[in-house]
């Protein structure tokens, strides 16, 4: 099953699931959040939660599209209560793309932190099931409010030194009232970083990574292939500026999903009841690594054939909404 969240032409919100061209409403559903939380509390599965509403009224996928009324597939009333973070160097092409940005040796010849934690993941990332394995790099990304509907711009800030895609996937996931999570599925995802800066020094990641991002515009629930192929694209004034095949799935990782998400949900401060999280799962393939530099127009589309529609942004320039010295003091 594949749901998406979509405005009505006078802005009611929709649940509907994906069936070829149609989007099909589920009935009384306006949140995949909610959806999901009745089912934790029915004890039952989000498929068969939906299954027991039923379907009305259809409408034209691509029409909503094309109209920018599909929403991301997962969100929260208060933005403050989503949290969005990421794992790297969990895909088994990680390494080399790493490389491409930053020396893989010290001076000394010793390994760099970045590769020397990319090799914890092949030795220990796949641990046996209900075991936890060796720590991904994990980082944070922003709140609800970072994140950008498909279809529309990502905001580029004037500080930023680069706008870079990630394709990747991203993990969709609602905290139960038992403060335990739970996995909805999964859903394409851009990642969209600020990959100059990272390779200026590894211990900028942190910030490189505090930018827009987008997934969608489908979840799909359920377990996954372990060997998933898509295609990440660039294209510039109509034209295909960049195409790259990009891997995924468990067969292409270094990591199980099950250790990443553990090493995520661990920290009790994650499991807050009725909280939203989206997660990112690594990518190992990035424009920026093959010399190239997106702008301003340039559009981003992501595309899995397991996924159904692709994931389409663009990039725009964005104001500065902080001047150095404006802090107020009381």
């Amino acid at each position: 099953m594949r749901l998406v969240q979509f405005e009505l032409s006078n802005g009611q919100r929709r649940v509907g699931v994906v069936d070829g061209d149609w989007v099909h409403e589920v009935l009384g559903a306006s949140s995949v959040r909610e959806l999901a939380l009745a089912a934790i509390e029915g004890g039952v599965s989000l498929v068969h939660y939906v299954d027991g509403l039923g379907l009305g009224a259809n409408h034209d996928y691509a029409q909503l599209l094309q109209d920018l009324r599909i929403l991301p597939p997962l969100d929260h009333p208060d933005p403050a209560h989503v949290l969005v973070s990421g794992t790297g160097l969990t895909h088994l092409g990680s390494a080399a793309t790493r490389d491409k940005m930053h020396q893989h040796t010290t001076d000394d010849g010793s390994l760099t932190d970045s590769m020397r934690i990319f090799q914890w993941g092949l030795a220990g990332g796949k641990p046996a099931a209900g075991e936890a394995g060796v720590q991904p790099e994990w980082f944070y990304k922003g709140d609800g409010s970072i994140i950008v509907r498909p279809g529309r711009a990502f905001p580029v800030p004037p500080f930023a030194e680069d706008a870079g895609e990630e394709p990747e996937l991203s993990g969709l996931y609602v905290i139960g009232h038992d403060r335990k999570p739970y996995r909805l599925g999964y859903a394409l995802g851009n990642e969209f970083s600020d990959h100059v800066m990272e390779r200026k020094n590894y211990l900028y990641l942190a910030h490189s990574k505090l930018r827009a991002c987008s997934f969608g515009p489908e979840l799909r629930v359920g377990d996954l292939p372990a060997h998933l192929a898509g295609v990440s694209r660039i294209r510039r004034d109509g034209e295909v500026l960049w195409e790259k095949e990009f891997l995924s799935g468990e067969a292409n990782m270094c990591h199980s999903f099950e250790n990443l998400e553990y090493h995520h949900f661990k920290y009790s401060q994650f499991l807050r009841p009725g909280d939203v999280h989206i997660h990112f799962f690594g990518t190992a393939t990035l424009s920026f690594a093959d010399g190239v530099k997106a702008q301003p127009g340039d559009q981003f589309e992501i595309s899995q054939a397991e996924f159904g529609a692709p994931l389409v942004n663009g990039i725009a320039s964005a104001e500065s909404v902080f001047e150095p010295g404006a802090v107020g003091v009381l």
